[in-house]
Parts: C-alpha cells; sequence; structure tokens
C-alpha cells in the first residue's frame, strides 16, 4: 500500500499505526486577524503585569521576540478587547515576511496587533503540532508559495489560510511529534543564542583590541606589550602585486566568508573562459573586491590561485603579519575609511584601486603584538565557525524531519 494511499508520514514514532485524517484548518480552529485599529499611544511598563501588542516583527523562527515590543497604554484595553491572546493560541503572520509561527506561552499578557493573525484551535488538537507543521513544506506549498509567485508584496487572506487542507493523527501522536521537534527547536535556538554571543564578542574585540581614532594604543592589550603603535601609510606595509596568470585554482572573495575556493560557492561559475588576465595570488595575500572593499569584501587568502582581473591582490612585506590585517580591515572604522576613499560618482561605481588604498594611514603594532592579536582573533573565528557549521546540522535535520514526519 502507498503511502498516499495509508495516509500515514515515512518516519513515526513506536507504537503508532492509524491513518492520518484529512482536515480543513477553518473546521478545527477559529481564524482572525485586527482590523480597523491603529495603536497611537503606549506606555512601558516595568511591573510584572506589562501588556504587549505583539506584531509581525515579534514573530521568528518559532519564538516569540520582544525585543522590539509595543506596550499597550491602559486606556486602550478596552479596544483590544477582541484582540487578547490566550495560552496555546498560534500567531501567523499574514503579510511582509509571510508564515512565522509563534505559540502563546501565557494567558493574559499579549494582544493581537496588526501583520499578525490568531488561530485558535479546538480542544483535541495540539497547537504546537499545528505550528510545527504549517512551518514545513506542506502550508509553504499550497498557500504560500502560490501567492509570493503571483505578487511582490503578498498578504495571505484569511479565507485561504482556513481553506488549507492537510492529514492530522491522533492526539497522542501530536504530542508526540511535537514535543521531539520543540526539543529539537531548544536545541537550535541555544546553538543560535551562543553564535550571536560569539559574533557580539567579535565585534567587540575588532573594537578594543585595535586602537580608536586619534589614540596610539588599544584599550586591551595582552600581557607584557605596552609600546604604542606606529602610524604607517598602507602603501609602508603592502604592495600591490600584479602578475597576471591564467592557471591556478580560481579563488572568490565574500563579504560574509571572506577568500573561498571559487569551486566551493554554491553560485554559477560566470567566470571568464579565457583568464590570461587574471592575476595571481598566493598564500598569505589579501584580496579584495574593488568595487566593494566599502562593504568589507576583503580577506586573507589560505591558497595559491588566480583571481579575477576585478580584484585587487596586496603582498605583505617583511615583518608583516597579514591575517592581523585582514582583520583589522573589517573594522567598521576602517570600512568607512575605505568607503570615503573609494572613487566613482554612484555606490554602484565606486572603486577602490591600490594607488586610493595604500594612502590609508593605519596604526601598526610590534610583529609579536600582531601575531598575539591575530592568533586570538583566528581562534575565536574557528569557534563561530564551528558553530555555525552545527547549527546548519541541526536546522537541516530539522528541515528533513519536517519531510519525513508530516504528510
Amino acid at each position: 500500500m502507498s503511502k498516499e494511499e495509508k495516509r500515514a508520514p515515512e518516519v513515526r514514532f513506536e507504537g503508532f499505526h492509524d491513518d492520518w485524517k484529512q482536515r480543513k484548518l477553518g473546521d478545527i480552529a477559529d481564524i482572525t486577524k485586527l482590523a480597523g485599529f491603529e495603536f497611537t499611544k503606549y506606555v512601558n511598563y516595568s511591573d510584572e503585569g506589562t501588556i504587549i501588542a505583539l506584531r509581525g516583527l515579534n514573530v521568528k523562527n518559532g519564538q516569540l521576540i520582544l525585543d522590539d515590543v509595543k506596550y499597550i497604554d491602559q486606556s486602550d484595553f478596552k479596544k483590544l478587547s477582541r484582540s487578547k491572546l490566550y495560552k496555546n493560541d498560534i500567531l501567523f503572520t499574514y503579510v511582509g515576511t509571510v508564515g512565522e509561527l509563534a505559540v502563546i506561552p501565557e494567558d493574559d499578557k499579549y494582544y493581537l496587533a496588526p501583520n499578525v493573525a490568531r488561530i485558535r484551535l479546538v480542544n483535541g488538537v495540539c497547537p504546537q503540532f499545528i505550528s510545527q507543521m504549517m512551518s514545513g513544506s506542506i502550508f509553504y506549498k499550497k498557500v504560500i508559495f502560490p501567492l509570493i509567485a503571483t505578487s511582490s508584496q503578498p498578504a495571505l487572506s484569511m479565507e485561504n489560510v482556513r481553506k488549507f487542507t492537510f492529514l492530522l493523527p491522533i492526539l497522542e501522536e501530536q504530542i508526540k511529534i511535537s514535543t521531539f521537534l520543540n526539543q529539537l527547536d531548544d536545541s537550535i535556538a541555544l546553538h543560535q543564542e551562543k553564535l550571536s554571543k560569539l559574533q557580539s564578542l567579535k565585534k567587540a574585540a575588532l573594537q578594543s583590541l585595535f586602537p580608536q581614532k586619534n589614540e596610539t594604543e588599544p584599550k586591551v592589550r595582552f600581557a607584557n606589550f605596552t609600546d604604542r603603535w606606529s602610524s604607517y601609510k598602507i602603501k609602508d606595509i603592502f604592495l600591490e602585486r600584479v602578475e597576471k596568470n591564467g592557471e591556478g585554482e580560481l579563488i572568490s572573495v565574500t563579504i560574509n566568508s571572506g577568500v573561498v575556493k571559487a569551486s566551493e560557492l554554491d553560485r554559477k561559475d560566470n567566470s571568464s573562459s579565457n583568464k590570461t588576465n587574471y592575476k595571481r595570488i598566493k598564500r598569505h595575500d589579501i584580496v579584495y573586491n574593488s568595487m566593494r572593499m566599502w562593504q568589507g569584501a576583503s580577506g586573507y587568502s589560505p591558497y595559491n590561485g588566480i583571481v579575477s582581473p576585478a580584484y585587487t591582490v596586496i603582498t605583505p612585506k617583511p615583518g608583516i603579519n597579514s591575517k592581523f590585517f585582514s582583520f583589522m580591515f573589517k573594522k567598521n572604522e576602517m570600512i568607512q575609511n575605505f568607503k570615503r576613499n573609494s572613487q566613482g560618482l554612484t555606490s554602484d561605481t565606486w572603486n577602490l584601486k591600490f594607488p586610493a588604498l595604500s594612502s590609508i594611514k593605519v596604526k601598526v603594532p610590534k610583529t609579536e603584538e600582531q601575531d598575539k592579536i591575530e592568533q586570538y582573533m583566528t581562534n575565536l573565528d574557528s569557534i563561530i565557525k564551528l558553530y555555525q557549521i552545527k547549527l546548519e546540522n541541526l536546522q537541516g535535520i530539522k528541515k528533513a524531519l519536517l519531510q519525513k514526519m508530516f504528510i
């Protein structure tokens, strides 16, 4: 018997064998959105009885994001009487970033604001199961994709949401599936939180381990380093590498990942078949996209290879730790400096070639301190990369399970 005939998912917990039953969402839930009311006055209460109006930006990745919320003034309560949210109500965004979902965790705290709708289920249906199911491909393919494929500004109608049909198991299996997936979500959230903290630590390190403007030494230094940093122009530290070579591994520069092999990028190879004008790059060089340096498109190269003629390659002079400078070039102050020195009438044509880059002044410590800072930042990058991989793996597992545990 085929999966379609049996109406059972590919992966099930032990002890469950019954076929899943077809249901229409509107038959098992009351679905509504706020209409005709705009919030005009808010009070930020500090007591435990704070009342919060939840909007679309407060719903993301199955969680309520309360970093930016609207606190409701007591005079507005009567206007909101029909939009009060209760524990286990499901929120979902129906405009903008369509399809974000979250389950309300408690009574008497949240109200429905514009841009989100509410699903209130009948008894005998697990809200966490419905939320997990709607976050997968079934709801997306049937309801969201047809909308976004035909509209540049998608807005789900409540009627289309009510008409959504799906297969539903008995309550015990709903709870088993949702409990398992919620635990996986908790693990994903913990990894995401750790990654965010590490990324914040890196930003702080870039600010504290390098001198600020008009300062001659950083706020934080490793033990035994006390000398003032010296001021140099980049041309005193780096030379431009202008060698051309049509043979070798093709290397690319990205804003987020720095220097990577082009073969490892998940995108079409648009490089020229004739690479005689391509530039040679060697290990320890720094390469940057001349038209995107002001956006941070630069990095240290751990590879030998060739790069597009649109890139600029610079090679360090003796006694210079180029990887140290690759971190320095990611500082916001340096990015703004690159932006000021880029040439062109508009941002689409801004270009920073080596002659303009070479005159920019930087503060430089002795080689030993360069090495110490570079080692710390490199280790921090390695830890960040590890957590990124862990997070991506968990997200991949979640995506696969949504495919296999639902019909």
